[in-house]
């Protein structure tokens, strides 16, 4: 189960606006910078910190006690797809939670969180007031922060980082896409009768599950394949997968989605991939205030009036104007801050959504959106 104390000391979180945090440190003695985000989700911190679209960000958990059912192996399934995790490896540049704990239970557990951030490389603060942080998150928006654990008998030097904050760079001005698409395609293989391209753009495991299980045959191709290229290996449709940073960095992407939709292939965009869809057809996106990083956002079917919940983990929204001279229209929208939560064509088979439909963690409310995107693919083919 690993040690029952951290080797590490002090640390301490420091945002861009001068607040900082004097805590304990866990995981790896080290100093990085991010965006720092929050999420109220209770469970599924091993899926969450191996989540691709989390890249180049420092993850505040706001359940107060994290790690107390450990951490399993990384295990595969016969496609080579983690079982356990979204992705191999821990995708965050650090953690921050309010109680760590080191005893964990459960049949799964092979290590601590602390043992496990400190093999990945991964620095941690806890013991720190996360509601004082997380309400100063939602006032004033997500900050730049850097967060640095020190080693045993270490102090951290405030004034210091102080001044180093003011100079981190905004990993969302880079192609963090490109640091977690694959460089060349991979093949998961059913037998089936329907071929689904998926754009990996930090595709999350869960993703390439739900449609493996539907037993379609599965083609993952990097997020700036071209759509000639993708063209050639005759898919019957096209899934835009979720991933970290601005939608507006995946040039490449959305000209290859804008060529693919004059085509009429049937495409499904998740997350970033609803952000993409929405650019690639004359729409516009924008930052939020603090994102929606939960497992209990409310997305509102216009049409029926259904509304689920659902899992989310995105800064970035499309901009429910931008559609109206656009061949998208609106589909969900958050029950909470109205903000668009879904598109589909007016006049073709495509349509996205912002949130998860995979889950991991989270509800399966709306894995039948799978279900809808290979019927459309099968009538298509």
């Amino acid at each position: 189960m690993g040690s029952r104390r951290v080797s590490a000391g002090k640390a301490a979180l420091v945002l861009e606006d001068g607040t900082f945090f004097i805590g304990r440190g866990f995981g790896a003695v080290k100093k990085v910078s991010g965006e720092v985000v929050f999420s109220t989700g209770m469970v599924g911190y091993p899926e969450s910190l191996t989540d691709p679209s989390y890249l180049g960000q420092i993850l505040v958990l706001t359940y107060p006690l994290i790690g107390n059912y450990g951490i399993p192996e990384y295990d595969y399934d016969c496609f080579g797809i983690p079982v356990s995790f979204e992705s191999t490896g821990i995708k965050v540049r650090g953690l921050v939670i309010q109680e760590l704990c080191l005893k964990p239970h459960h049949w799964t557990s092979k290590k601590t969180l602390d043992k496990w951030l400190r093999e990945e490389g991964v620095p941690g603060i806890y013991g720190i007031d996360t509601r004082r942080l997380t309400k100063k998150l939602r006032e004033k928006g997500v900050m730049l922060g850097i967060l640095e654990v020190c080693g045993e008998g270490e102090e951290p030097d405030i004034d210091r980082l102080l001044g180093e904050v003011k100079r981190v760079p905004d990993p969302n001005k880079t192609n963090l896409v490109a640091e977690v698409s694959i460089k060349e395609p991979i093949y998961y293989e059913r037998g089936g009768k329907t071929r689904i391209v998926v754009i990996d753009c930090g595709v999350k495991a869960g993703i390439l599950r739900c449609l493996l299980k539907r037993g379609v045959d599965v083609i993952r191709v990097p997020y700036d394949l071209p759509a000639d290229e993708i063209l050639e290996f005759k898919p019957n449709g096209v899934l835009i997968s979720n991933g970290p940073g601005d939608p507006k960095m995946c040039w490449k992407t959305i000209e290859t989605v804008r060529s693919l939709v004059e085509e009429g292939l049937p495409i499904m965009g998740i997350c970033l991939g609803n952000q993409i869809m929405a650019l690639a057809m004359g729409g516009d996106t924008y930052k939020l205030k603090y994102g929606h990083r939960s497992q209990n956002q409310p997305a509102l079917d216009l049409k029926t009036g259904l509304c689920y919940i659902t899992i989310q983990n995105h800064g970035y929204a499309v901009r429910p104007e931008s559609l109206e001279k656009t061949d998208l229209e609106c589909w969900f929208i958050n029950a909470n801050d109205k903000t668009v939560e879904g598109v589909k064509q007016r006049n073709g088979p495509s349509f996205a959504v912002q949130w998860h439909p995979e889950a991991s963690p989270g509800p399966y409310d709306t894995e039948f959106l799978f279900d809808e995107f290979i019927e459309r693919a099968q009538r298509a083919g």
